[in-house]
């Protein structure tokens, strides 16, 4: 296999995080489309070189976009409609109902009333433009090694009106296969609808990072380290998973008692079975990095101390505090990694309970960590996140999309007179104290949350950490996007080496 480049560490670089449903547009949610090009260009005059996002799957209930269908697939409600309508796609006019949509919350519901019939519409129009049948059934051939389960799993998702899998008939939930034949040739129409779904989003999202590619933007993306219960990877590869005979797991993932949360997160994924995941070479996780890598220049790994050791809470727990640490694949599973796909351009996401282990699996292969400058001022001067004992391989930032913005946090949680006399410039708002603090610090890269960049307080927050409603639904406005002060992010990034 090609190794991947490493030449996105090689230099100090700066950027911004910005989920693309959080974009503006017409039509209820940030997509791909002209929107999404503005903010590339916005980025890349303002000497920006990075745009970090979360992960592009397709969310499940609470619309997380750590708790997906699939740890392959794409999120249709990131495909744009005007594009599609530029191609022929849909014959209506589009205009009619585009400003009733909620301009800075993301209502999914009315966005999926109203953005998939218009993706059926297309799907039936798209066989009379013979290049893009060509094009569907090349990525149908080239992405098949994932692309028919999911399909054949949302398919009969749909059929059983949305229950989890291991709710479904028997048959089907065991993957009998004589059942599943039957089930597909009655089905084949949803199943070629479902896949054309996943090559609008690939096509789309393929033409975009092309976009960014070409200003200089390298796209960060977001890999978590655990796929959720209820999704296609379950479903076909339970061998790979710690579950009982009925399909449900043992254990399931999170994290213990921790600065967000005094009953820690039970996050409810089921766990690995590392040693049958060794057995088969780690093939699973070799395909995953493979698609990652096809989708982004950089991926982050979250909750990356899971691969060192995890914490296991019994299933029958309703929180977190029950668990036991339990030894990940470490060291065995990265040299396989590496051996097979060469050295790869991952951030670890190190945050939270961190061993020198932990540290020395990060450290052996050479990962960038990050320091949070919202963790920064609690305890003495041999704080980690202070600035002044960062590593130069690391990754800055005000916060991330679990922490309030800084406007929030510095009005709610922090201990503001040390926050002040550390950054020592009373002349600034808060924000650009830290948007400063972090680029100028020696960390690799510096990364500051678009909220931070626009001072907004805690109503743009996207998410709080064990609260499983009301998330992921922050939008910023056309207007915000136009006036955020693009100039001074420019001369920060200038001054301090990152343009």
């Amino acid at each position: 296999m090609q190794q991947k480049s490493t030449s996105h560490f090689s230099r100090r670089r700066a950027g911004l995080l910005l989920h693309p449903t959080s974009l503006p547009g017409e039509y209820g949610i940030g997509t791909f489309g002209k929107w999404a090009r503005l903010w590339v260009d916005r980025l890349a005059e303002s000497g920006q070189s990075l745009w970090q996002m979360l992960p592009l799957g397709p969310t499940g209930y609470g619309h997380s976009p750590y708790q997906c269908y699939s740890a392959f697939a794409g999120n249709p409600l990131l495909v744009d409609l005007p594009l599609l309508e530029e191609e022929g796609l849909l014959a209506e006019n589009l205009h009619g109902r585009r400003d009733d949509f909620d301009p800075v919350h993301v209502d999914y519901d009315r966005v999926e009333a109203y953005v998939y019939p218009l993706l059926r519409a297309a799907f039936l129009r798209f066989r009379t433009v013979p290049e893009m049948s060509a094009a569907f059934e090349a990525f149908c051939r080239d992405e098949a090694d994932w692309l028919e389960e999911f399909a054949l799993f949302m398919a009969l998702k749909k059929a059983h009106h949305g229950k989890i899998w291991h709710a479904w008939e028997r048959p089907y939930a065991r993957r009998d296969p004589e059942a599943l034949a039957g089930f597909a040739r009655a089905h084949a129409d949803e199943i070629a609808w479902q896949k054309f779904l996943q090559f609008l989003f690939d096509r789309q999202w393929r033409a975009l990072k092309k976009y960014a590619n070409a200003k200089g933007i390298k796209i960060v993306g977001d890999l978590p380290i655990y796929v959720s219960e209820d999704s296609a990877d379950v479903w076909a590869h339970p061998e790979l998973f710690e579950l009982d005979e009925t399909g449900r797991p043992k254990r399931v993932a999170g994290v213990p008692p921790d600065y967000f949360s005094e009953t820690g997160q039970r996050w409810g994924n089921p766990l690995y079975d590392w040693q049958r995941m060794k057995e088969e070479g780690y093939d699973w996780w070799l395909r995953r990095f493979e698609k990652s890598l096809a989708l982004y220049d950089i991926v982050r790994i979250d909750h990356f101390r899971g691969f060192e050791a995890y914490w296991a809470i019994p299933a029958d727990e309703e929180t977190a505090v029950n668990g036991e640490w339990v030894k990940g694949p470490g060291h065995d599973f990265f040299e396989t990694v590496r051996r097979r796909l060469g050295h790869l351009p991952i951030i670890a996401e190190d945050l939270g309970i961190i061993t020198p282990e932990v540290e020395k699996l990060r450290d052996d292969f050479g990962l960038p960590g990050m320091k949070v400058l919202q963790f920064a001022f609690g305890g003495g001067a041999d704080n980690p996140y202070l600035p002044h004992n960062y590593p130069k391989r690391c990754v800055a930032y005000t916060g991330t999309h679990d922490n309030d913005t800084t406007v929030g946090w510095f009005e709610k949680e922090a201990d503001t007179e040390a926050v002040v006399a550390y950054l020592a410039r009373s002349d600034e708002e808060i924000e650009w104290k830290m948007i400063r603090e972090a680029t100028a610090s020696t960390a690799l890269f510096s990364v500051v949350p678009m909220q931070d960049l626009l001072g907004l307080g805690s109503f743009a927050r996207m998410n709080t950490p064990g609260e499983a409603e009301g998330n992921w639904r922050w939008r910023m406005t056309a207007r915000q996007m136009e006036e955020a002060d693009w100039a001074r992010l420019k001369a920060l990034a200038e001054r301090y080496g990152r343009a």
